[in-house]
């Protein structure tokens, strides 16, 4: 009889702590507010210029378009072809030496 009244008091010691220890303990994100730009709407007053402007995407209203996309195509392709013929090379006339 004294030990189950012991086992009782010892459980509701237990969990009055977790409970007072799980008020205390708040998990949740927390960050500082971000900075307001000031001199306009947006982007600091400087929309035209900033990178990601509003048309920054439109493709079809660029100037020399076929010229840029062609030459930005050939360019990955090549740098796609070469890199691994140049490692080739490279890593044979390394074995080749030692």
């Amino acid at each position: 009889m004294a030990l189950n009244t012991g086992l009782r008091s010892v459980s509701r010691i237990i969990t009055s702590s977790e409970s007072s220890i799980s008020r205390s303990v708040s998990r949740s994100f927390h960050s500082t507010g971000a900075k307001k730009m000031s001199g306009g709407e947006g982007h600091g007053g400087y929309d035209e210029y900033y990178l990601h402007a509003k048309h920054m995407y439109n493709l079809d209203r660029m100037k020399y378009q076929a010229l840029k996309m062609s030459l930005g195509v050939f360019t990955a392709f090549s740098i796609g072809v070469g890199v691994p013929i140049f490692a080739v090379v490279f890593q044979q006339r390394k074995t080749a030496s030692g």
